[in-house]
C-alpha cells in the first residue's frame, strides 16, 4: 500500500516530535513524505500537483501539531483548495473514493487533558471529527488517529517508542467501522 504523509508544521526546524517522525518515515520506501510548508513557503498551493499526489497513493495521513483544536492554517487551506467539486466530490468527483485517510497529531497537553473531564473538555477523537467528516464526504475511509500527547515532557525513550509506533500505525491501521 502506497502511503502519502502530508506533514504540516510551520516550524519543523524547531520541532522535536514531528521532525523525528518524518526522519523515520523517510527510511521506508512505501511512504512518501510531503511537507506543505517546505513545498509552499509562499502558501500558493499547486492544486494539480497535490491532486496527482493523492491519486498516486492509497493511504493519506495528515501529520501536524494540534493548533487551537484544529489544523495549522496551511493544511486548512490545502483542504479548501485541493478537495474540489468534480474531483473529490460531486457527480463526477471520484478521485478520492476508496482511499484511506487518517491523522497523526502531537499535542502539548497531556492525554488526561483530552478527556471529557479534562482541561480541554473534549477527546482527541472528538476534536478530529472534522477530518473524519471530510473523509466521509469525499467517499474515503477514515483510519483511527495516531497521537502523542504531553510533548513538553517527552523523554528520549518515549519519543523513540512513539516513532516506532507511528510507523507501525501507518503500515497496519485498519479503517474505522
Amino acid at each position: 500500500m502506497k502511503t502519502l504523509v502530508i506533514a504540516t508544521h510551520p516550524s519543523i526546524e524547531i520541532s522535536r516530535v514531528n521532525a523525528a517522525w518524518l526522519q523515520e518515515l523517510r527510511k521506508h520506501s512505501d511512504i512518501t513524505v510531503h511537507e506543505l510548508y517546505k513545498a509552499y513557503p509562499d502558501e500558493n498551493i499547486d492544486v494539480a500537483k497535490e491532486q496527482q499526489l493523492i491519486e498516486a497513493h492509497d493511504r493519506i495521513i495528515f501529520q501536524y501539531p494540534l493548533f487551537w483544536y484544529s489544523t495549522p492554517m496551511l493544511l486548512k487551506k490545502w483542504f479548501d483548495s485541493v478537495l474540489q467539486y468534480g474531483w473529490a466530490y460531486g457527480p463526477d468527483g471520484s478521485k478520492t473514493a476508496g482511499k484511506q485517510f487518517g491523522a497523526a497529531i502531537s499535542t502539548y497537553g497531556s492525554e488526561a487533558s483530552y478527556q471529557a473531564e479534562g482541561a480541554n473538555r473534549f477527546t482527541l477523537e472528538e476534536i478530529l471529527r472534522p477530518i473524519e467528516a471530510t473523509t466521509h464526504f469525499i467517499s474515503g475511509t477514515y483510519l483511527p488517529h495516531f497521537a502523542l500527547s504531553d510533548v513538553s515532557n517527552l523523554s528520549d525513550e518515549r519519543l523513540a517508542q512513539s516513532t516506532a509506533d507511528y510507523v507501525h500505525h501507518i503500515q497496519t491501521a485498519v479503517p474505522k467501522a
